[in-house]
């Protein structure tokens, strides 16, 4: 038997290298469709014209179909990877890890996207590209900045991970049981559908995060190594999720909506075979710090092209689609400076990750 498998119970499972290999391909993908997300620039290169609104309307098919399974699978790995092995005696070490690893980067991007933009908006062309105006630098205007990421809206990701993570004692004794965990899915499920607002929580954000530590906690059968029959089943259920996305992007239905973006990751990763996965390779790493960076990198390269490109609708398309690309080499590129020259800082913005 390979060194990266186990048996248990009769039944081969993942090896620890193959499962952490499959789960950094996984975040690694998510991190790509994050990007094309924010990566929308038909109007800012054609304006509202007819070839504008083609360009952003293919933008946007992948942005709202394929780039909506991004956030929610990140939950489930997270909540997966956190409840994985889990009992009452790893919660203080669980949230003192998460405090390293997820607050602390919270509190200091956006704190630097902060001060950042009221630099910028201070200098003459920069200014221009960043196109906020003059931004205020008070105390009022920071708090705004770090408290509710208005600098940095993408980051409402892991404030919410902050608070689901705070919730562990609850969710686990919820969870820790099948049925009254499957019960507490099904209230949030049922919340989802008739659009509750839940104080602090996201309601979406509360399911995706129950669901991945629901089968980090009973759905072993995660870890079982490939077959055929898993494949068929993943693929199933990742076409029936991207016709329900499909679906929604034409009536308004977020229930739906919801639902298909829970499936769509898990049947991504029933299909992926862990034995034919590439070796993992320094740049898919630091998924946080590519989190991160990514947004302000998306939105110069963008809104500076835009400046000088001709008005073809070919230049905004490929840029679309070349941008994972430039970002995954641009935040690799600026890890690596940063390793090298500023190791704690490195460590901080990523997360230690």
């Amino acid at each position: 038997m390979d060194r990266t498998y186990r048996v248990e119970g009769g039944q081969v499972s993942m090896g620890e290298e193959q499962f952490r290999k499959k789960v950094t391909w996984s975040t690694f993908f998510f991190g790509i469709l994050v990007v094309w997300v924010h990566s929308y620039n038909g109007e800012l290169f054609l304006g509202k014209t007819a070839q504008g609104l083609a360009v952003d309307g293919f933008e946007r098919f992948i942005g709202e179909t394929l780039g909506q399974i991004a956030v929610p699978g990140f939950f489930l790995t997270s909540a997966y990877l956190f409840y994985r092995n889990f009992d009452w005696s790893r919660l203080l070490p669980k949230w003192r890890s998460r405090a390293g690893s997820i607050l602390i980067p919270y509190l200091v991007w956006t704190l630097l996207y902060y001060l950042g933009y009221v630099a910028a908006s201070r200098l003459p062309f920069i200014s221009r590209v960043v196109g906020k105006g003059v931004i205020p630098f008070t105390l009022p205007e920071l708090w705004e900045a770090v408290l509710h990421y208005k600098y940095l809206y993408t980051f409402w990701y892991l404030q919410q991970l902050i608070c689901l993570t705070l919730l562990a004692p609850v969710l686990y004794a919820l969870l820790r049981h099948f049925w009254s965990g499957l019960l507490f899915l099904a209230a949030v499920s049922w919340a989802v559908w008739v659009r509750a607002d839940f104080p602090i929580f996201n309601e979406d954000a509360l399911l995706y995060y129950g669901s991945g530590g629901f089968l980090a906690l009973h759905g072993h059968c995660l870890e079982k190594v490939w077959t055929g029959r898993r494949c068929a089943l993943g693929v199933g259920l990742g076409a029936a999720a991207f016709a329900g996305l499909c679906v929604t992007r034409r009536y308004f239905l977020p229930g739906l909506a919801v639902a298909c973006r829970l499936f769509a990751p898990l049947g991504l990763w029933l299909a992926m075979d862990e034995k034919r996965l590439g070796k993992v390779r320094p740049w898919m790493g630091g998924s946080l710090f590519l989190y991160a960076v990514h947004f302000a990198l998306v939105r110069t390269v963008n809104k500076t092209a835009a400046l000088f490109a001709p008005p073809l609708p070919l230049i905004p398309v490929a840029l679309y689609l070349l941008m994972p690309a430039l970002m995954v080499a641009a935040g690799f590129g600026l890890s690596l400076a940063l390793k090298r020259y500023a190791p704690g800082v490195w460590r901080v913005l990523s997360g230690g990750r």
